[in-house]
């Protein structure tokens, strides 16, 4: 009951409702990546993905961004693409986590690009 009132309310958890019915009845499974997401397509080339747990746009990888913006129509290796070895793995964004970047400070001095007229 939960999962039902949170797919009808909550956007941003899954999917609604909405993107439920639409993929049931006019949704054709295109594929999926390494992060769960799941990509759809309908007969008239509408594209859409179904994310695995909170909705980030991040989260796409860039083979299936392409695919995403119809930029490359070639589904059959999208998970599959050679990498090259100076490539990392994809990662979403990672702003306001534990693994975002700080820069590294030292805690006696302050780094101003200018010079303070008052002393």
């Amino acid at each position: 009951m939960l999962t039902f009132l949170k797919e009808l309310f909550i956007w941003w958890n899954h999917q609604t409702l909405g993107t439920r019915i639409k993929t049931i009845f006019f949704g054709r499974f295109v594929g999926n990546d390494n992060f769960g997401n799941k990509y759809y397509e309908s007969k008239y080339g509408k594209r859409w993905v179904i994310y695995n747990g909170e909705v980030e746009a991040s989260k796409i990888p860039s083979e299936w961004y392409l695919w995403m913006h119809y930029v490359s129509n070639d589904k059959k290796n999208l998970n599959n693409q050679k990498k090259y070895i100076w490539q990392k793995p994809h990662l979403s964004n990672q702003t306001g986590t534990d693994n975002s970047y700080y820069p590294k400070k030292n805690a006696n001095e302050i780094y101003k690009k200018y010079k303070s007229w008052k002393s």
